[in-house]
């Protein structure tokens, strides 16, 4: 520690105070604002050994199912199998695990932002809570609302059949399966995705959050192996639940217009999913698609609404806050219950463990998504939207659809219970013939279920595609002709493993092929922790060298009378005046620190940043100076020259071309401030002032690991 800051202070006593002398010291980049817009408009470039990898993978699975599905399927059966009895441990301490995990963030650095400092959420609580809440709703949660508490009251894991403890527990180990434990992963990759693109101006990429494990290594086959197992573990998620969509599909469909079930009706609706994608992707009607998802959880709702009011109203009702009270009580004995005295290998497959791949091969989908929509969001209130909001509709969901199927069984109708444990597909459409309005529900039932099926289809094709593109921006996306790749892909496997064992070989696969995703996991949870932890670390560290300028006899920077700030502030800069400021003080101020860094054996350079700037920035230069570490993060001093609203005072309104222009330096965390009055001398101490933080930082860091080595 003592030596980064001898460091520093030699810099500062090297002789430079001529602001302009300096200028040609250290030779810059060429400029590349002139391709600023081009690169900006162009499509973002394909990672070819992400794409090419998970291609292969994909499509050496899809053709193996497709040629010799008897084959494929008796591999899976044995691998599943194996798998079920060796890594179900592994996969419920790692769903209880990412739980605890994001609930002590939650509550450790609550007040962090998923983004600037002073940055506020895009969306109003209001909207953002309505996006939270669709997301959890889908064609699947339809599907194992009847199917799931009505096999658990018949044959539940643990307690006697068609009980009353049975019945009690059948419902709640539906809501276990859809709850916490799987939006605990959700909120994992949601929220590390967010803090490192929205906080750290990372790609939104999973690589991007393991950059404080593997540093700069992260660019080269480390980061394509986590990417391929992103995307391999997505595509098998996606495909789970399209084929759990496509038999469900074709049971209303048969019952609606007499389409008969079986693979070739399941074969066309997985085409039209790939059909809509591509429409999707190249006529730019995507908007129309969001409006259908919006218009499909109103629906669902309607739907829900009807079933509780037309049926047995009391009984749902106080089934419902009796299943919150026994979740509550039983989630913690459930949630590490690996039922090891009495292991049943065959329920663990079909539930519990397939469950949590599930989640586990949909985190960076579903992540990304609440990484976009949560900008400007606290920790703290990402942590807990996410755990409550989607959560609720879930118990409202299952209580209602799950109590009144068990309350059927238990009633007498036993031909009921054993058509939905024999074809689980028909447990939905079968159930809905004892509400009124039978016809009105089935259609409705099936153009809700149609609606999910197209949107996560088309939506899933975007997730992957993004996976494999270098995206400049969080909101950036992938070029058409890779969502269509994807949406073909998706569909073929999904064909294939219909083929292979329908609902049970994508269950099989899912849990198979989620393990190295599975294992990303675990490394995002360091990367995050210890990220956190940094910034942390950093905060301290700046608090300590405020700490010695306040003391100080002298002030670091003085950036001249306060009535000369005060005008600066309340003016109105043009864009010209930034760019001269920009290139006759400030750039020469950055290239002579960077000659000095360099005399001390410190590689700097000063260089133009065209690549991945926001819509409000067109201009921005830095000064970099590499980590002697090779895993270290490299110094980054950055000024970009911003446009935004300029400030009102008085009564008048702001109008549209009140505008000013901000020649601001941007930190790592989110907080930035104005350099525009800056003298020369002035921004090489500024410069210093946060390269000291930086070595004190480092410092710190490396005096950690040595102890956690220790």
């Amino acid at each position: 520690m003592k030596e980064a800051g001898q460091k520093t202070k030699q810099l500062r006593e090297k002789p430079g105070d001529n602001d302009k002398d300096g200028g040609n010291q250290t030779p810059r980049q060429p400029a590349q604002g002139a391709r600023q817009a081009a690169v900006q408009d162009s499509l973002p470039p394909v990672k070819r050994p992400v794409l090419i990898t998970s291609l292969l993978v994909t499509g050496l699975m899809a053709t193996w199912c497709l040629a010799t599905p008897t084959a494929a399927g008796r591999v899976l059966d044995t691998t599943v199998v194996w798998a079920a009895d060796h890594l179900g441990w592994f996969y419920i301490t790692l769903a209880t695990a990412a739980l605890l995990f994001v609930i002590y963030v939650g509550f450790r650095y609550a007040s962090v932002r998923l983004g600037g400092d002073y940055d506020r959420p895009q969306y109003s609580t209001f909207s953002w809570a309505a996006m939270l809440f669709a997301a959890g709703i889908g064609t699947d949660l339809m599907f194992y609302a009847v199917a799931e508490p009505a096999t658990q009251f018949l044959s539940p894991p643990q307690v006697p059949g068609q009980t009353v403890e049975a019945a009690r527990e059948s419902t709640v180990w539906t809501i276990y399966h859809y709850g916490v434990t799987g939006w605990g992963m959700y909120a994992l990759m949601g929220l590390a995705l967010g803090y490192f693109a929205h906080r750290k101006k990372a790609p939104l990429a999973v690589r991007s959050v393991l950059v404080p494990l593997f540093g700069k290594r992260v660019r080269g086959p480390i980061g394509h192996s986590i990417d391929v197992a992103t995307v391999i573990g997505t595509i098998f998620g996606v495909a789970t639940s399209l084929g759990i969509g496509v038999v469900m599909l074709n049971v209303g469909l048969n019952i609606l217009f007499g389409v008969p079930q079986g693979l070739g009706a399941q074969t066309m609706l997985v085409v039209l999913a790939v059909v809509l994608a591509t429409v999707s992707a190249t006529t730019g009607v995507d908007r129309g698609v969001r409006l259908l998802s919006q218009l499909n959880v109103a629906l669902a709702i309607v739907l829900a609404g009807w079933a509780l009011v037309t049926g047995s109203t009391t009984f749902l009702l106080r089934a419902m806050v009796m299943n919150v009270g026994d979740f509550v009580t039983m989630f913690p004995g459930m949630t590490l219950d690996t039922m090891a005295y009495s292991y049943p290998s065959e329920w663990m497959q079909s539930w519990t463990l397939f469950f949590w791949a599930w989640w586990i091969a949909w985190a960076s989908f579903v992540g990304m998504f609440l990484a976009r929509i949560s900008k400007g969001r606290t920790i703290g209130q990402f942590v807990l939207g996410t755990l409550v909001i989607p959560f609720s509709y879930i118990i409202m969901w299952i209580s209602i659809f799950g109590n009144t199927a068990v309350k059927r069984i238990m009633d007498g109708d036993s031909a009921f219970g054993q058509a939905v444990e024999a074809s689980p597909e028909q447990g939905f459409f079968e159930l809905l013939t004892t509400v009124p309005g039978t016809p009105m529900l089935v259609a409705l039932s099936t153009l809700v279920g149609l609606l999910f099926y197209v949107t996560s289809a088309d939506s899933g094709a975007l997730v992957m595609a993004n996976l494999c593109s270098e995206l400049p921006t969080a909101d950036t996306d992938a070029r058409p002709s890779l969502r269509i790749l994807w949406a073909a892909v998706t569909g073929a496997l999904t064909i294939g493993m219909l083929l292979v064992g329908g609902i049970t070989a994508l269950q099989s696969a899912t849990i198979i092929m989620a393990v190295p995703f599975a294992l990303v996991l675990v490394l995002v949870m360091v990367g995050l922790n210890r990220a956190l932890r940094e910034e942390h670390e950093h905060e301290q560290a700046v608090y300590r060298s405020f700490a010695v300028q306040w003391t100080s006899p002298e002030p670091t920077i003085s950036v001249g009378s306060w009535r000369r700030r005060l005008s600066l502030s309340l003016g109105s800069v043009s864009s010209r005046q930034a760019e001269q400021r920009l290139q006759n003080v400030i750039m020469p101020a950055l290239d002579e620190v960077a000659a000095a860094l360099q005399e001390r054996g410190v590689p700097a350079v000063v260089r133009e940043i065209s690549d991945g700037l926001q819509h409000d920035v067109f201009k921005r230069v830095q000064l970099e100076a590499l980590s002697q570490d090779e895993d270290g993060e490299d110094f980054i001093y950055p000024v970009q020259i911003r446009r935004s609203r300029a400030t009102s005072y008085g009564a008048r309104m702001i109008r549209a071309e009140d505008t000013t222009i901000h020649l601001e330096v941007t930190l790592g965390e989110g907080l930035s401030y104005s350099i525009y009055p800056y003298e020369g001398n002035q921004i090489c101490n500024d410069v210093l002032d946060h390269y000291e933080r930086y070595e004190l930082v480092a410092a710190s860091r490396e005096e950690s690991l040595e102890a956690e080595q220790y």
